[in-house]
């Protein structure tokens, strides 16, 4: 936001697989309407909950968002740590086709380790490059393999190769003991905002298998279904974000071309010049 006010000619654009989800405000910490309002945000808002979303039509919308911004004379900042869209739009991936009555039969399937271990055995190579816990993935790789007849794997160069690239990349980097306490915190301002309601309030609509596994709803779920006390859906919402901020982070540390920078107290202060230097360049 301080880039965008600072340049004047920017407008941001949302990698998040979850901010994508109307209704889904606090539990993905969405930008407000009001600095919605005051600086143009894209891929936020862009289906229900009920509906399954898929990255290649994130890929789409990404697409034609970057096409409009530039009809306008503007440019684009990219906010934002989804791992694979990130990835996907930033080296403009060839993703395979859909099929979805494979998808179906793979999804019945309730447990995801059997899952993971038909992976393996398909296609071994895909399988050492994700979360074995990661459904989502896990039945994304099958549906590929097994409609297509070829391994997942076989697709594109694969996220292990770092082409030469024309975005620069910033990546901010807080201390590990002091995330883990920003994120406890940020954990409790999403309760004292409102989190439990809005997935209350989500749950009676109905939620896609894809935004019901968001992290934060998938725990209040849980709260609210009985199956854990309000308490412990808390503690756990904080414990998994902690693992996901770590790998998170190695994630975007194996790509050799993102440019870290260590933030001590103020992102804003120690980060927006060397976000706009690169911008400018």
């Amino acid at each position: 936001m301080e880039v965008a006010r600072q340049l004047g000619d920017v407008e941001l654009v949302s990698i998040d697989s979850m901010q994508v989800y109307r209704g889904m405000d606090i539990g993905t910490a969405k930008p407000s309407l009001a600095e919605q309002a005051e600086i143009a945000h894209h891929l936020i808002d862009l289906v229900e909950p009920t509906d399954e979303f898929t990255v290649a039509r994130f890929k789409a919308a990404y697409t034609a968002a970057i096409e409009g911004i530039g009809a306008r004379g503007r440019r684009a900042v990219l906010v934002g740590g989804t791992g694979l869209y990130h990835r996907v739009v930033i080296d403009d991936f060839e993703l395979p086709g859909e099929w979805p009555e494979v998808r179906a039969e793979i999804d019945a399937e309730a447990d995801t380790a059997i899952l993971f271990a038909r992976l393996r055995a398909l296609d071994p190579e895909a399988a050492t490059k994700m979360e074995s816990t990661n459904r989502r993935r896990v039945v994304r790789a099958l549906e590929v393999t097994i409609g297509s007849g070829e391994p997942f794997s076989s697709f594109g160069p694969g996220v292990d190769n770092y082409p030469p690239s024309g975005v620069p990349q910033i990546g901010l980097r807080w201390p590990r003991d002091v995330l883990s306490e920003r994120i406890a915190q940020r954990v409790r301002r999403m309760i004292d905002e409102g989190l439990v309601d809005e997935v209350a309030t989500l749950r009676r609509a109905g939620l896609s298998r894809t935004a019901a596994q968001a992290l934060g709803y998938k725990e209040i779920l849980d709260a609210l279904d009985g199956r854990v006390s309000q308490d412990e859906a808390i503690d756990t919402i904080i414990t998994r974000t902690r693992q996901f901020a770590v790998r998170q982070e190695r994630w975007f540390r194996r790509d050799p071309r993102v440019r870290w920078i260590d933030v001590e107290d103020d992102p804003v202060a120690e980060a927006s010049g060397a976000l706009i230097d690169a911008i400018d360049a």
